[in-house]
């Protein structure tokens, strides 16, 4: 019984700390008090001459590009939570880290433009951690298996707005870019740690799902 009283004692803290820590980024994360560790890509580029037709649609793509973001840091908080191991905690934690610059710089653009972010932010990232906690729970495989599916499903969709984007529009493609180049050695990385690749059919079920978080958050 002793041991037992020191094991809830040692975990119970320990946990309840990581509960806090999550809240606190929450809440940075939905009211935009995020910053940057890298300089966004866009910087040393002109601002295009768009018509506005042509920025209420650049608008409406970065602000799916940042909900996808605001999803991002969600799956990772909920994974790194129920993590078994330090090195999967680890690397979902580096992963974020990148993922918070994406997050930054989107919101960034969208404000440029003179847009807002999605009203149902609130939403995604509810919806998003209590995912990323479930795959958690069951296992580090499965963990990181979904970390390479989802990343596989956001270089599509980088790619699919890299050819939508009107061609004059320098900024938001250079940041695109490069967050392609990070999705994708995320995913890379999650294998590499021992991630199970998911099937096809439960890919292709992805899918449908993100596409309509894409096209609801486009337009709200």
């Amino acid at each position: 019984m002793h041991a037992a009283f020191i094991l809830r004692y040692e975990i119970l803290p320990s946990l309840i700390d990581n509960l806090v820590i999550g809240l606190d980024q929450a809440l940075r994360t939905l009211t935009g008090q995020i910053n940057s560790e890298r300089t966004s890509p866009s910087s040393p580029l002109e601002e295009a001459d768009m018509d506005e037709a042509s920025r209420a649609h650049v608008i409406g793509l970065m602000r799916v590009n940042h909900a996808g973001e605001i999803c991002a840091q969600a799956l990772y908080e909920g994974q790194a939570l129920m993590a078994r191991t330090d090195e999967a905690r680890q690397a979902l934690i580096d992963a974020a880290q990148e993922e918070r610059d994406h997050l930054a710089w989107c919101r960034e653009r969208v404000e440029e433009l003179g847009g807002k972010t999605s009203r149902l932010d609130p939403v995604f990232y509810g919806a998003s951690f209590a995912i990323g906690a479930a795959t958690g729970v069951i296992g580090d495989k499965v963990s990181l298996g979904f970390v390479e599916a989802t990343e596989d499903q956001v270089v599509d969709h980088l790619d699919r707005h890299l050819e939508d984007l009107p061609q004059e529009d320098v900024r938001s493609r250079a940041i695109l870019e490069q967050m392609r180049e990070d999705e994708a050695r995320h995913g890379d990385h999650a294998l590499a740690l021992g991630g199970e690749e998911f099937p096809r059919p439960v890919k292709a079920a992805m899918t449908v799902i993100s596409r309509l978080m894409t096209e609801t958050a486009y337009r709200i």
